[in-house]
C-alpha cells in the first residue's frame, strides 16, 4: 500500500508531540517483525526512524552507512539479523524504551 505524503506528515507530527504514540510505533514495528510480517515491520520502523533519530544519526551510532540502512528498510530490503538487531537495540536506547519478549500461550 502506498502512503500519501500527507499521511506520513501526520504520523511524523504525532510522533513529535505524543511520546506514547512514538513508543507504540516502535513496539508495533518490532511486533510485526516477530510475527513474520517483515514488510510492515520495516515500513513502520522506517517511519519511526525518519520521525525520530533519522538515518544519518542512526548511521553514525551503529557504524553502518546511511544508504545501507535506507536500503535495509526499503520494500526490497533484506536486512541481516545482526544489522536489524543493532538498529532495534539503538532505537530502544535512544528512546528510553526497553522492549521485552515473552512467551504467551
Amino acid at each position: 500500500m502506498t502512503l500519501t505524503r500527507s499521511f506520513k506528515e501526520t504520523v511524523l507530527a504525532r510522533i513529535e508531540r505524543d511520546t506514547e504514540f512514538k513508543d507504540a510505533l516502535l513496539l508495533e514495528g518490532v511486533e510485526c517483525l516477530l510475527s513474520g510480517d517483515v514488510d510492515t515491520g520495516k515500513a513502520v520502523l522506517r517511519d519511526y526512524i525518519n520521525a525520530t533519530i533519522g538515518f544519518e544519526n542512526l548511521s553514525e551510532a551503529i557504524n553502518t552507512p546511511p544508504k545501507s540502512l535506507m536500503r535495509m528498510f526499503s520494500q526490497r530490503g533484506n536486512p541481516q539479523a545482526k544489522n536489524l538487531f543493532a538498529v532495534i537495540s539503538h532505537l530502544q536506547t535512544q528512546s528510553g524504551t526497553h522492549l521485552e519478549v515473552r512467551a504467551v500461550k
